[in-house]
């Protein structure tokens, strides 16, 4: 991948390629390609060589992302971390993958990893300077700059199947898995994207998701560099310093999360957005009245998408064509799709061998997915099913074929025997004037099971408990309806803005 993103800085060295706000001016590809050389040599005299793990915890700015560019080119396995990661999270991250080589923020998170990984060689800031008595380098500290790094002869040596990525997942199901991705899954991952997007060099991206999840890194950042385009870099989101950028650097593109539509929305700026090319949603469902509401208020049709850690991007709504609310789409180019019956007594449809359920275990395929997890075999078996990928999510198809999130498998509520999808519950709830967010899940029950509890974020003050029963009446068959409804003022949520089910609590 590297060596497709030094051939477009050579061909095209006076082109602006990123910039990142708060900083002085834009980044050319002759300047990327020069610095991104020199933090190689930096980072492969502090300790690190082809094959390393690098872990990488830092903020959006351009040394840090330099740094990053400079380990993959190096050949390293750049691993990155949550800056919000406690020191706990911290040590399992660096204890599990025993990196040659770190890059922090802050001084704090030096001591965690040097204390967690015997293996690391030396504790650098974005800048690659040391940090001061994180741990003992075997290199005089002059040599670790990127003023002065020892030459390396070979960059951009990586193959399709050497690691290129292990990015730790959520942990939603037990302690946190390392992803391990290819310079071969990347790539595909951002063709893929390039051409269902009709992503070209003439693009510009306001890219304001945090770097350290493969929405922001994979699809924002390397999808950017592999189609030439160029980004604004946003240390972080706010629904002014979107627009402003757009404004200022004429962007036409801008990829985001729920949470970032609905401040939008609700900041009246919806309406600066129908004037990119592209808006673009995923990491968390888009609610399809939010969906509505930018459309009937701001004029635009966000495009939603579908993906995952472990598989990049899959599956997106089309570039041209009907952009259907509710929806993810169609699988993108390159890759497969399809359903699988609930096989674990869970209530799914019975269908014949061979046949293919209208709502099932969603399973993808195709060159973007990853190879396993890092040292862990029996969680990679137990993922695959021969090529297939186990997604954990529960999908169904509509007529047209496109394909529908029903939510996680773990996620779904079993009450009185019947299944219920929290998606579903939660866009009839959303349609409530008063409910501004929401969030659905099985309480245990001696006599269903599981019945369905909503916790609600209200729009201002809390809506009456019968006129939410009254709309769900019309909309739900009985055992989805909601038997118990709580008002709190934020949902929890995760850095990418998915609902954490699991600490919803009565």
């Amino acid at each position: 991948m590297p060596a497709v993103w030094a051939a477009r800085w050579q061909a095209a060295p006076s082109a602006p390629v990123l910039r990142c706000e708060g900083e002085d001016g834009w980044w050319a590809g002759s300047q990327l390609d020069e610095a991104t050389r020199r933090a190689a040599g930096a980072l492969h005299a502090a300790g690190l060589g082809p094959g390393d793990r690098f872990l990488w915890s830092a903020e959006p700015s351009m040394p840090a992302v330099i740094a990053c560019l400079g380990a993959l080119r190096l050949g390293a396995v750049v691993v990155p971390a949550n800056l919000a990661y406690t020191e706990r999270e911290l040590r399992h991250v660096a204890g599990d993958v025993r990196p040659a080589v770190a890059v922090v923020e802050r001084s704090d998170q030096a001591g965690w990893v040097a204390a967690a990984a015997p293996s690391v060689r030396a504790v650098l800031g974005p800048d690659l300077t040391p940090v001061d008595g994180a741990v003992a380098s075997r290199v005089p500290a002059a040599e670790r700059t990127v003023a002065t790094p020892a030459p390396v002869e070979e960059l951009d040596r990586a193959g399709a199947d050497d690691p290129a990525l292990i990015v730790y997942t959520s942990g939603t199901t037990g302690s946190p898995k390392g992803a391990v991705l290819s310079h071969g899954n990347l790539l595909a991952g951002a063709r893929a994207l390039a051409l269902g997007w009709r992503w070209t060099p003439a693009d510009r991206l306001v890219l304001a998701l945090p770097l350290f999840h493969v929405h922001g890194l994979c699809a924002g950042l390397f999808g950017t560099l592999t189609a030439g385009a160029s980004a604004v870099v946003l240390p972080r989101f706010s629904p002014d310093g979107v627009l402003a950028a757009a404004a200022d650097h004429r962007a036409n593109l801008f990829f985001g999360v729920p949470t970032m539509y609905h401040r939008l929305l609700s900041a009246g700026s919806a309406g600066e957005l129908a004037r990119l090319r592209l808006c673009v949603s995923g990491s968390a469902p888009l609610p399809a009245p939010l969906w509505g509401a930018l459309r009937a208020q701001g004029g635009v049709e966000v495009l939603e998408r579908y993906g995952m850690t472990e598989t990049l991007l899959t599956v997106s709504n089309p570039y041209r064509g009907e952009r259907r609310p509710g929806t993810v789409g169609f699988p993108l180019p390159g890759v497969m799709a399809r359903l699988a019956p609930l096989d674990d007594g869970g209530g799914g449809t019975p269908v014949e061998a061979g046949a293919e359920p209208a709502e099932g275990q969603l399973l993808v395929a195709g060159p973007s997915v990853f190879g396993g997890y890092w040292e862990r075999p029996a969680a990679t078996e137990a993922a695959f099913e021969g090529r297939w990928f186990r997604s954990g999510d529960l999908a169904g198809w509509d007529p047209d074929g496109y394909l529908a999130i029903l939510g996680r498998r773990n996620d779904l509520i079993l009450s009185g025997g019947f299944n219920v999808y929290p998606a579903e519950v939660e866009d009839v709830l959303l349609a409530h004037p008063g409910v501004a967010e929401v969030a659905v899940a099985g309480e245990p029950s001696e006599e269903w099971g599981e019945t369905v509890a909503a916790w609600i974020v209200p729009a201002t003050s809390p809506p009456p408990v019968d006129a939410l029963d009254a709309l769900v009446a019309e909309r739900l068959a009985p055992y989805k309806r909601p038997r118990a409804y709580r008002f709190v003022a934020a949902l929890p949520r995760n850095a990418m803005g998915k609902v954490q089910r699991d600490r919803l609590a009565p």
